[in-house]
């Protein structure tokens, strides 16, 4: 009998299989599909999955800068924003804002498509280096769960630089992770370098640690020390196109990182060592467990305490090559130290490049040493899909799952009580509030509302605005993210420490609110952890607060059911 070669084990899929199996089962050679085949249909994915947020007024960071500071250029031209306080982050994604607006119309609808299109674009750049480093199957799956990772898919619409800068970084990336990448190679990841550092300054990390990475191969493969010192050069350029926006910001401000409390809030108050491990350890926990990323995590732990698979002819499946796995690693660790030393905020979008990187190790892992890997793929998928709907049992920024849309609506739905309640009135309110009834253009209001502001709505800022007599209305929010009390054990807000370095506060509930400042809550609406309500004063009057106010209970604890809750909203996710 003729001999015959025996069938690949991962070729034969059974019927129950889904398609997606079938697909990331199967042992293929990699077809040379054109990246800008591929983009079109991540474009339509991301939209279609993100219909229900296009609509939405700009939120928080958005209203707070990055939209004034776009909305400025559209209108006069000019890169340094008036409106808004300049804090001397690069100009590329004003001017991508703008372009979309002037060929278009300045809309949030706009906007959101436009900044859809730059994470498919980075979605893009993450299928086309796994694709390049593993294989399809493996790019797939990647892809795939970086797009649906709460973080990632939260950032897709929200028009702030960290998107921007992760498609840069990432299409660098393609180009520079190789052991020695070749000039060509060289040359185009500086360009996508240089254009993520001009959408966000924190971006130059990146090529600054792979060229410090080149510095050390010189020295280890002396052979080839030319090419490594060529990309050392390669990864230094991108510094000049940010030095140059400095030089233009310094020239027309006076100030080379932004105004002066900007500087102070990003890279003065956080050069403290307690600051930095505490800050540490939030970084970890970024990287492995948060949005149920440890998932998984947990799942390539696992898997690489089972031995490699083998091919048809014998071989081990293949893993990413232990020099790009060593540069990843470099670049996760600069990272985590620099974001937290780097930055006001711990905030997990700052991270948004790490994210692909993490999960390709992780389904590569699966790929080489699990048979039916394909069912950890959908266990992953399922994880994320939660985290973007089940808030987590820690505090963390409404922004990384789709709290904050529950929280715009809450917004919305509180300043058009507002219009309708006090019309022509002054309302006491705190950020990013203040800029939503002042700014028409955030979406939320057709035409300014004046405003009383406060910096937010804990004791200190309450008994301060008792004092005040000229505002007709309040509206008050809870301005972060508050765990249920059967989950308070799980976080330490009421150390000095998370006070001291990360600006934590206790926002007082509305209707102790209303009770100090002598007014009534007319309007109410919660959804888990946060909450938004509207109250109204009879007539402008200077109250006092009781001298002995520390005791929050004893106040809480004289208000009855009707006065703590007059009206009750729950709001959809």
């Amino acid at each position: 009998m003729p001999a015959t070669n025996p069938p690949l084990k991962s070729a034969h899929v059974a019927p129950s299989h889904s398609l997606l199996q079938q697909f990331l089962l199967r042992e293929h050679r990699d077809e040379p599909v054109a990246n800008w085949m591929i983009f079109p249909v991540i474009y339509a994915f991301v939209l279609l999955t993100h219909l229900p947020l296009l609509r939405l007024p700009y939120f928080w960071d958005e209203a707070g800068y990055y939209i004034p500071a776009a909305y400025d250029f559209f209108r006069t031209g000019s890169l340094i924003p008036y409106s808004t306080l300049t804090n001397a982050h690069p100009p590329l994604p004003t001017l991508y804002l703008a372009m979309w607006w002037r060929v278009s119309v300045f809309t949030p609808v706009v906007t959101r498509l436009a900044t859809c299109l730059v994470a498919a674009f980075a979605l893009t750049a993450v299928f086309a280096l796994v694709r390049r480093l593993m294989n399809t199957t493996v790019a797939v799956a990647t892809t795939l769960l970086t797009a649906i990772y709460p973080v990632w898919f939260t950032q897709s619409t929200l028009a702030q630089a960290d998107i921007y800068a992760a498609a840069g970084t990432l299409w660098a990336l393609v180009y520079a992770l190789d052991e020695l990448p070749s000039a060509r190679r060289g040359w185009i990841a500086a360009v996508w370098f240089s254009l993520a550092a001009l959408s966000k300054e924190t971006a130059i990390v990146m090529p600054l640690t792979l060229a410090a990475w080149h510095v050390w191969e010189t020295r280890r493969k002396p052979a080839q020390a030319r090419g490594h010192w060529r990309a050392v050069m390669q990864f230094v350029l991108p510094a000049l196109p940010l030095c140059a926006w400095y030089a233009y910001h310094f020239h027309k401000t006076g100030y080379i990182f932004g105004n002066p409390q900007y500087v102070r809030y990003n890279a003065v108050l956080t050069l403290h060592l307690l600051r930095f491990f505490l800050a540490l350890g939030q970084r970890l926990m970024q990287i492995t467990i948060y949005m149920n990323l440890f998932v998984p995590i947990l799942c390539m732990v696992a898997a690489m305490f089972l031995p490699a698979l083998r091919r048809a002819d014998g071989s081990k499946r293949p893993r990413v090559s232990w020099n790009v796995q060593a540069q990843i690693g470099l670049l996760l660790l600069v990272n985590l130290i620099f974001f937290s030393i780097a930055g006001g905020a711990v905030l997990a979008r700052y991270l948004l490049p790490l994210y692909p990187l993490i999960l390709l190790l992780c389904v590569s892992t699966w790929r080489r040493r699990v048979e039916q890997w394909p069912w950890i793929v959908a266990l992953s998928t399922v994880a994320f899909l939660a985290g973007l709907f089940v808030n987590p049992p820690y505090r963390f920024t409404p922004e990384d799952n789709l709290t904050y849309r529950s929280l715009i609506i809450m917004q919305q739905q509180a300043i058009a009580q507002v219009i309708h309640r006090a019309p022509g009135g002054t309302v006491l309110t705190a950020w990013p509030a203040t800029d939503e009834l002042r700014r028409p253009e955030l979406g939320y209001v057709r035409k300014p509302v004046h405003v009383v502001a406060i910096d937010n709505f804990s004791l200190p800022q309450i008994e301060t605005a008792s004092q005040l007599h000229n505002y007709d209305a309040a509206l008050v929010f809870a301005t972060k993210y508050e765990l249920p009390d059967s989950l308070r054990w799980t976080h330490f807000g009421d150390q000095q420490w998370n006070k001291e370095y990360f600006g934590y506060h206790y926002d007082l509930p509305p209707a102790l609110i209303a009770k100090l400042l002598h007014g009534d809550v007319v309007w109410l609406a919660r959804t888990r952890g946060l909450w938004t309500a509207v109250l109204l004063f009879n007539r402008p009057q200077r109250v006092s607060v009781p001298a002995n106010v520390a005791p929050l209970q004893t106040y809480t604890a004289t208000l009855t059911s009707q006065e703590a809750q007059p009206l009750h909203t729950e709001v959809s996710r």
